[in-house]
């Protein structure tokens, strides 16, 4: 029987980790390895200066108390003790489009299956602005993904990063991770004690326009899914830097 890992960034107890791993049921075994609390926007940190700990919340359902890679790597070693043949992580609430992939805990679940060679996928679903969640279409576009993958397999050192918008959709688009100019605000507070502390908040969000983006895609109303890869190598910038005056090897040593 095929053995089926689901993570995720926000927490063992979330509504959308339960959905997930509901509507992968019928493709194989499948264990829940996730962060005991929310571990939102931590990115592919691995815990090192501390211990970690399972805890067991229910049949084939654990906790660990660290980060989603964390949780791939405890999996694996500790609780399922083998490499399983897919990991899919979510669903989490809210999209994971364009440069927020390098923030979050969910599509770093993915990447370091991708890095193990395990074919992985990361789920997210859009946030509405009353702040409900509807899990069922990006649980059934989880599903039907993972039964894909699971009979053709994928390239190596690859994951798949699934956008579901709210509400009908019109299938899946095939998409590039889009871009924008980000502009981070850190506003600054005074505690009741009179010192500073600050808030790191979302600013300006202008993506740029490409018809096959990723943001572009669930704004139409599709299903985005967005191949991607560890390897971060800029390699239409080689020759820029081949052609820096940099200093020789020996001048070097």
């Amino acid at each position: 029987m095929r053995r089926i890992l689901v993570t995720n960034d926000d927490g063992v107890h979330s509504e959308g980790i339960r959905a997930l791993a509901d509507a992968l049921k019928h493709l194989g075994e499948v264990t829940v390895v996730a962060p005991i609390q929310e571990a939102s926007a931590i990115g592919h940190a691995l815990t090192l200066r501390r211990p970690l700990r399972i805890e067991r919340i229910g049949p084939g359902v654990f906790a660990v108390d660290g980060t989603p890679t964390d949780c791939v790597n405890v999996a694996m070693t500790h609780v399922m003790k083998e490499r399983p043949d897919l990991i899919v992580s979510g669903i989490n609430k809210g999209w994971n489009l364009g440069d927020d992939v390098t923030y979050s805990g969910t599509v770093s679940a993915a990447l370091e299956g991708a890095l193990l060679s395990i074919p992985s996928l990361a789920v997210s679903t859009q946030n509405r602005r009353t702040g409900d969640f509807d899990f069922e279409a990006s649980a059934k576009a989880a599903a039907a993904v993972a039964e894909a993958v699971l009979e053709r397999g994928m390239p190596k050192f690859t994951l798949l990063n699934i956008n579901v918008p709210y509400g009908p959709n019109k299938g899946f688009k095939v998409t590039v991770q889009a871009r924008r100019n980000h502009v981070t605000v850190v506003s600054e507070r005074i505690d009741p004690r009179h010192r500073p502390y600050y808030w790191i908040e979302e600013g300006q969000n202008d993506w740029e326009p490409h018809d096959r983006s990723d943001w572009q895609a669930v704004r139409d109303g599709y299903i985005s899914i967005t191949p991607l890869q560890p390897d971060m190598t800029a390699h239409a910038a080689l020759k820029y830097v081949e052609e820096l005056p940099l200093v020789t090897e020996a001048q070097v040593r």
